[in-house]
């Protein structure tokens, strides 16, 4: 079935599955299915101090429900600035407040991204939305500062995918980027028309991921290498990476990844992000790098080096422990159609088979993470 076809036959199941479509959180535009207490929040008659204390918490990402707003800008100018030295450019959101109203906030954003910030890549790049802190008082987005927008590329269908793989992550670490999906309608300034509507959705800031930990963000000028960083942390994250079929990442040139330090002294935490390249995405323009002697991205490899023994015990325990989580991700997903459901638990099935088979384990991650120790490949372009 064309992809088209199949987006509309998902959509339409999913507003059936949270009751009806709602006409418009403005008046102006329309937008797809919510829940009804999607922007819910209870006022409270609290003091200046505790109000302030409240506009500072960020609660954007502690409800699941698809949160719908408007993008207004001049898209027409903002997809021609992809250069290295693009600059920010004047926006509105319009959004319900916790009383139900319609409230429009100015904001800047500007292109963002590496490779999807390519026009041959994506037509419509990934976004970083600054805010103004008073604008977003009593809003879903108070207490946030900048946040990326993952916008649709190719299709909605692999924005969900990757934001699924967000939620994976959260279930095996607090050290994992916070998603919320999110259905926005796109204003064109330009045009005064609206452009689209599309599935997309938002990451919390590095700063703010970092802030949760109790740590910094180590700068990309301290160099360090996987076997510098918190060996448990580490080992988790190549076995993510390897579970997901994703090898587009680095430690050393701090590619897909960010360090986090809660101590000057200690080891750094990796934290892996942009998971487009991995095989549970399978996004059409992903292509592994030819270093890697594979030929696609639902090709697993393990990119990690070798751990010692209990650490492989301990990473085995905690999927293991959370399998059923994580494949539940999947199978409660309205979204996914029966064909890459079936394909997806089939893929995990098979993460699950090698890190349980100690032969398979023994020849595709331990030997492998030795081969690794010992000459690990450098991918051509991340010098």
């Amino acid at each position: 079935m064309p992809i088209a076809l199949e987006f509309n036959r998902i959509k339409h199941q999913f507003a059936i599955f949270y009751g009806a479509l709602i006409f418009g959180l403005f008046p102006s535009y329309h937008v797809g299915a919510q829940t009804t207490n999607l922007l819910s929040f209870t006022e409270s008659k609290d003091s200046t101090a505790a109000a302030k204390k409240r506009d500072k918490k960020v609660v954007l990402f502690s409800d699941e429900a698809i949160l719908e707003f408007k993008l207004t800008a001049n898209f027409r100018e903002l997809k021609k600035d992809r250069d290295e030295d693009r600059a920010y450019h004047p926006a509105i959101v319009s959004v319900l407040d916790s009383a139900g109203t319609g409230v429009a906030m100015d904001l800047k954003v500007k292109v963002r991204g590496n490779n999807r910030r390519n026009p041959a890549v994506c037509d419509f790049p990934p976004i970083l939305l600054n805010f103004s802190a008073r604008g977003t008082r009593n809003t879903v987005f108070r207490g946030v500062d900048k946040l990326k927008l993952v916008t649709h590329c190719r299709s909605d269908l692999y924005v969900i995918r990757e934001y699924l793989i967000y939620k994976l992550y959260n279930i095996l670490t607090n050290h994992s980027y916070q998603a919320r999906l999110c259905r926005v309608t796109y204003e064109d300034t330009s045009t005064k028309k609206v452009v689209e509507t599309k599935y997309a959705f938002l990451i919390e800031d590095d700063e703010a991921m970092a802030k949760r930990n109790s740590g910094n963000i180590v700068h990309k000028e301290r160099l360090l290498r996987m076997d510098q960083t918190n060996p448990q942390a580490m080992a988790l994250v190549c076995f993510f990476q390897y579970m997901i079929g994703n090898t587009d990442w680095s430690v050393p040139y701090r590619h897909n990844i960010r360090i986090v330090s809660q101590q000057a002294l200690d080891p750094g935490i990796p934290v892996a992000y942009d998971f487009d390249y991995a095989g549970l995405v399978s996004a059409p323009y992903a292509k592994p790098p030819a270093e890697l002697g594979i030929t696609s991205v639902r090709q697993r490899l393990f990119r990690g080096y070798q751990f010692e023994d209990e650490i492989y015990t301990e990473v085995i325990k905690t999927f293991n422990t959370h399998k059923k989580e994580l494949y539940k991700v999947y199978t409660s997903c309205p979204l996914l159609d029966k064909t890459y459901l079936k394909q997806t638990l089939s893929y995990l099935d098979a993460f699950y088979k090698t890190i349980n088979t100690p032969k398979e384990f023994e020849r595709n991650i331990v030997k492998v993470g030795q081969q690794n120790q010992k000459s690990m490949v450098v991918i051509k372009g991340l010098k």
